[in-house]
């Protein structure tokens, strides 16, 4: 499972490109309290767990929990 922090992400779409399977996307229906648009999880179903996205993420706003 992938969980993101939504307060702490500035919206820098890095995790969203360090995606191999593509299931990241900014959220542009929602801002958050520092005006960022949050990155959500488009389709948890096909994502692989690889941890890319955490490891890429400068604010470390991306937890992965198997």
């Amino acid at each position: 499972m992938v969980k993101i922090d939504e307060i702490a992400c500035k919206g820098c779409n890095l995790c969203v490109h360090a995606c191999p399977k593509k299931v990241l996307s900014l959220d542009g229906a929602r801002v958050n309290a520092k005006g960022y648009n949050p990155a959500i999880v488009t389709d948890e179903e096909k994502c692989i767990l690889c941890a890319m996205c955490g490891i890429v993420c400068p604010d470390s706003a991306i937890v992965i929990k198997k």
